[in-house]
C-alpha cells in the first residue's frame, strides 16, 4: 500500500480525507520520535551483543576475527552477517518503507500477493545499487575508504566517516522529504507512480551499504576488495543486503496475511490514517537517520556535544 494508492478525493465539504487534519503535529511527533531514538540507541549492542553474537551461532565461529576463505565461505558470510545486521542503526531506517507496502487485498492470499508485488519492486531497487557497489569494491576497493582498519581518533574526522555522513544524510533526507510528501506538505515525486517508489526506497535500502560502518560488514567488504574479483563483490553485497531485510520481509508478509484485514478495515475506517502511518515511518527513520549519522557521529568524534544516554 502506497499513499499514491489511495484515492485523493474531496468529499462534499471539498476537505481531502487522506490528508490528516494535524499533519504539522504528525510531522513534530514523528520528528521527537526519531530524535529520542538517536539518544537512545546504542551501537555497541546492536553491533556488538545481537549483531556477532547472531552471526557467530550461524557460523560457529567468531565472524569478526576469523579470516573467510574461498567464496563459499564469502557468500556464507555476507548473507549470515546481513541477516545478524538486521536491527543495526543502518536498517532501522528500513522499518520506514514497511507501512507503504501492506496489501489491501479482501483474502489473505490476496493480501498476501499484493504485498509481495511492492517488496519485489523494493528488491530490485536494493539489488541493482548492492550489485553496482559490490563490483565497484571488487575492482578497485583497496584504495576506498571502507577499506581502512585505522582506529577514529577524537577530534578529527576520518575519511570512512565523511564517507558515512554524506552517504547516510543523504538517505535520511530523501526519508524525510517522502514523509513529508505524504502528507502532501511537498510535491511527491512519484504521485501515481507505485513502482517507481518502490524500487526508489530499495534504492535507499541498497545504499546503506556505502559507507556502512557495521564490523562485520567491513570485513566482508575487505574479503571482497583483497580478491579483486567484482562478480564476487557483487555476489557478496548483494546477499548481504538481502539478508538485512529478509527478516523485515517476512515480518510483513506475515503481518499482512494475518492480520491484514483487520488493518484494512481500520485504515478504511479514515482513509487518512494509511497516510499518517505511511509518512510518520518515513520521518521518523528519516530523522533518525540523519540525526545519528550527521550530528551524533560529532558528538562521538568528541566535535560537538549530543544528549546520549551511550557513544
Amino acid at each position: 500500500m502506497s499513499t499514491s494508492s489511495i484515492q485523493s478525493r474531496p468529499d462534499k465539504s471539498g476537505v481531502d480525507p487522506t490528508v490528516p487534519p494535524r499533519r504539522w503535529l504528525v510531522v513534530g511527533l514523528a520528528s521527537l520520535a526519531g530524535f529520542l531514538l538517536t539518544i537512545l540507541w546504542s551501537a555497541k549492542f546492536v553491533d556488538g551483543v545481537i549483531g556477532d553474537n547472531v552471526a557467530n551461532t550461524l557460523l560457529g565461529h567468531d565472524a569478526e576475527n576469523t579470516e573467510i576463505t574461498g567464496v563459499a565461505a564469502g557468500i556464507a558470510f555476507a548473507f549470515v552477517t546481513g541477516l545478524a545486521g538486521t536491527f543495526t542503526a543502518c536498517n532501522i531506517a528500513v522499518f520506514g518503507t514497511m507501512a507503504p507496502i501492506l496489501g489491501r487485498a479482501p483474502g489473505w492470499r490476496d493480501r498476501t500477493r499484493a504485498t509481495m508485488g511492492p517488496l519485489l519492486w523494493l528488491t530490485v531497487g536494493l539489488v541493482t545499487v548492492s550489485a553496482v557497489y559490490g563490483a565497484i569494491v571488487g575492482f578497485v576497493g583497496t584504495s576506498m575508504p571502507q577499506f581502512s582498519t585505522a582506529q577514529n581518533v577524537p577530534g578529527e574526522l576520518s575519511a570512512r566517516s565523511v564517507q558515512s555522513m554524506i552517504v547516510f544524510g543523504l538517505i535520511g533526507l530523501a526519508m524525510l522529504y517522502l514523509g513529508l510528501a505524504a502528507l502532501k506538505i511537498v510535491p511527491d515525486p512519484f504521485d501515481g507512480r507505485d513502482r517507481a517508489r518502490m524500487i526508489f526506497l530499495g534504492v535507499l535500502v541498497g545504499g546503506f551499504l556505502i559507507g556502512r560502518p557495521f564490523p562485520l560488514f567491513r570485513h566482508m567488504f575487505r574479503d571482497a576488495a583483497e580478491r579483486g574479483d567484482p562478480l564476487y563483490g557483487a555476489g557478496a553485497f548483494v546477499l548481504q543486503s538481502v539478508g538485512n531485510v529478509v527478516v523485515m520481509a517476512l515480518l510483513l508478509v506475515l503481518v499482512a496475511a494475518v492480520f491484514g484485514g483487520r488493518i484494512a478495515r481500520w485504515l478504511g475506517a479514515r482513509p487518512h490514517r494509511a497516510v499518517v502511518l505511511t509518512a510518520a515511518g518515513l520521518i521518523v527513520a528519516g530523522v533518525f537517520t540523519f540525526l545519528y549519522w550527521d550530528v551524533r557521529l560529532l558528538a562521538n568524534r568528541d566535535l560537538i556535544w549530543y544528549p546520549r544516554l551511550w557513544r
